[in-house]
């Protein structure tokens, strides 16, 4: 043997290696975890990274579940419990899908053509449209965590959720057109079919694990809202843009939570 094949060691090793890296990049691109990634650390890396969303998702739901568990220990009332949870969420990730979601609609609701939607979206300030829709989304994860009647399955569905929808936006990084030639989305590019497939698969494992058959329903649910925010982008701005992604996230993981809050 030579010493090169010796020093490749065995197949799972480089394997094992590139999981590692995408999920370090994955972790700095959706979280503000002092995370520093290799070599492989641009936006061009990103789309193969996006494997790895769900399970950047899973930490964040763990983060949230922990804080609600917490609150719970402290004898905090559900509602109460749901709001640190949320806030826990929102804190790690740096408000980065909220954000997005809020742009998505001050642009959709701004009215006029294409190029002035998309010049309300780049602009860092936050319309009306934008906050009314981000207090009822948050208002709208808040209740339906605070909504279930055992603590552990609040817990199950926040984690789970976090998970589902971030492999939800890597399909329609894939499937959808992009708006722009430049931006958040065109610079880290289209995920290849096995990196979606991957991704999807993560996150439907999560959803089944945690929540068996609801899980599935819950996934099918969030699906087809993302795929409707993907079409409505197509209408309003002629594809997607990374607001619209996270305005993809957002909305798959609160057609989840209520679909799990009806089926619980």
């Amino acid at each position: 043997m030579s010493d090169d094949a010796q020093d490749q060691g065995p197949g799972w090793r480089p394997a094992l290696s590139g999981w590692w890296a995408d999920l370090q990049i994955a972790i700095a691109f959706l979280t503000r975890l002092p995370i520093r990634p290799g070599d492989r650390s641009g936006m061009a890396a990103l789309a193969g990274a996006a494997r790895c969303f769900p399970a950047v998702g899973f930490g964040v739901g763990l983060l949230g579940g922990l804080a609600y568990a917490l609150a719970i220990a402290l004898d905090l009332p559900p509602l109460l419990a749901a709001i640190v949870a949320v806030a826990a969420t929102v804190a790690v990730t740096g408000a980065l899908h909220e954000d997005g979601l809020a742009d998505t609609v001050d642009g959709f609701g701004g009215g006029g053509d294409r190029d002035r939607k998309l010049k309300i979206m780049r602009d860092s300030h936050i319309g009306t449209y934008g906050v009314i829709t981000l207090v009822l989304a948050l208002g709208a994860r808040v209740v339906a965590l605070a909504s279930f009647e055992d603590h552990a399955d609040a817990i199950a569905a926040l984690i789970l959720c976090q998970a589902a929808s971030r492999a939800l936006i890597v399909a329609v990084m894939q499937r959808a057109p992009l708006a722009r030639s430049d931006g958040l989305a065109a610079s880290a590019g289209r995920p290849t079919q096995a990196t979606m497939l991957w991704a999807l698969g993560l996150g439907g494992l999560i959803a089944l694990v945690f929540a068996g058959f609801d899980g599935a329903m819950a996934v099918v649910a969030g699906a087809a809202i993302a795929w409707a925010i993907a079409l409505l982008a197509q209408r309003q701005i002629g594809g997607v843009t990374g607001d619209v992604l996270g305005a993809v996230q957002q909305g798959s993981e609160i057609a989840m939570l209520l679909t799990l809050v009806a089926l619980d």
